[in-house]
């Protein structure tokens, strides 16, 4: 097995998990009914987790370095268990999408 044949097992085992990670968030935007912003956090999320770059890292700091990731996956999670939240009670009380946009007679 030579360098080539590596790395394209390489690159398919990485578009594997990025499909069954768009797929992931696809059924819980759908399911959850949660907005585009919550998309835009959960890609963020994973973008950090996926970085070398980190705020504590794990090269210096070893399994403690994982502390950070683990925040932010905490907050996300908990950010977007919220918009879920919100969103399903806005919609057991009616309201559907967003106000309608102001017109010049309501502006008092």
């Amino acid at each position: 097995m030579d360098l080539t044949d590596l790395l394209v097992a390489v690159l398919v085992v990485v578009g594997v998990l990025v499909a069954i990670g768009i797929a992931v968030i696809a059924f819980v935007m759908y399911r959850y009914r949660i907005p585009p912003r919550g998309l835009v956090a959960m890609v963020g999320a994973l973008v950090y987790l996926a970085s070398p770059i980190d705020v504590l890292p794990e090269v210096v700091l070893g399994p403690l370095g994982l502390v950070d990731d683990a925040g932010v996956i905490t907050l996300v999670a908990v950010w977007v268990y919220k918009l879920a939240g919100a969103r399903r009670r806005l919609q057991g009380s009616g309201i559907q999408g967003r106000r309608p946009p102001r017109t010049p007679s309501d502006r008092v």
